[in-house]
């Protein structure tokens, strides 16, 4: 697919988002994660969770805007905190996980993560209604392809063998515990610091690329929701 092409798809999805959400039956969902679930720098009908929403509605799913918890710069913890604060309202018919960037980039212990990032799994299944299907762990994105590794000197091939760890063992524990897992990674990589997948900053996700990232994520998201209606 071609950028022109990939830029029309997101204005298209965009555009979807200004439909009114769906009142009758509609499925519930919530986000769980850091600068790329909230979409840092983009509109929010660009961040790819409401652009998931706007896709699954297009497919005749009945499903409201996502509950978001996430902020730029949350680690396992973090996450983990402000959900202790957050008010939810269970069981969700979806619920996505996307965490461990902010882990990766300051250095913290892969093991230190595992055993966060199984808390937080456990936490996202509770707030499914204890049904695994629910729930979807998507992938770290790699962000040492972007034009800001770049600036800041940073050794992009051990940010891709950090990353590559890091999502090795959330594919493993959510697998563990038959969760769906998609991965977006190869996506950030292929996407890399082309203007059209950034935004301003040269490390976030443009709504072009989170476009990509949606289609990546929407057929585990349909399974989902079929599955939650048995």
């Amino acid at each position: 697919m071609t950028l022109r092409a990939i830029r029309a798809s997101a204005l298209a999805l965009a555009a979807m988002t200004s439909t009114p959400t769906p009142t009758h039956a509609a499925e519930r969902f919530l986000a769980l994660g850091d600068s790329y679930t909230i979409g840092e720098g983009v509109a929010p009908a660009e961040r790819w969770p409401v652009q998931l929403a706007a896709r699954l509605r297009a497919e005749g799913i009945a499903i409201a805007d996502p509950e978001i918890v996430a902020t730029t710069g949350w680690t396992t913890d973090e996450l983990s905190a402000a959900m202790d604060q957050a008010t939810f309202a269970p069981p969700y018919a979806l619920v996505t996980l996307l965490i461990g960037v902010n882990n990766q980039y300051r250095g913290r212990a892969l093991a230190n993560y595992r055993e966060e990032f199984a808390a937080l799994l456990a936490r996202a299944i509770a707030l499914a209604g204890e049904r695994t299907q629910r729930v979807i762990v998507v992938s770290i994105p790699d962000w040492g392809v972007t034009g800001f590794a770049r600036d800041q000197q940073r050794d992009p091939h051990r940010i891709a063998i950090e990353i590559d760890a890091f999502n090795a063992t959330a594919r493993e524990i959510a697998r563990s515990r038959g969760v769906a897992f998609v991965d977006v990674t190869g996506l950030s990589r292929d996407a890399g610091d082309a203007a059209d997948m950034l935004v301003a900053d040269r490390l976030h996700p443009s709504g072009v690329q989170y476009a990509r990232w949606t289609g990546a994520i929407l057929d585990a998201a349909q399974q989902a929701l079929v599955r939650a209606r048995r």
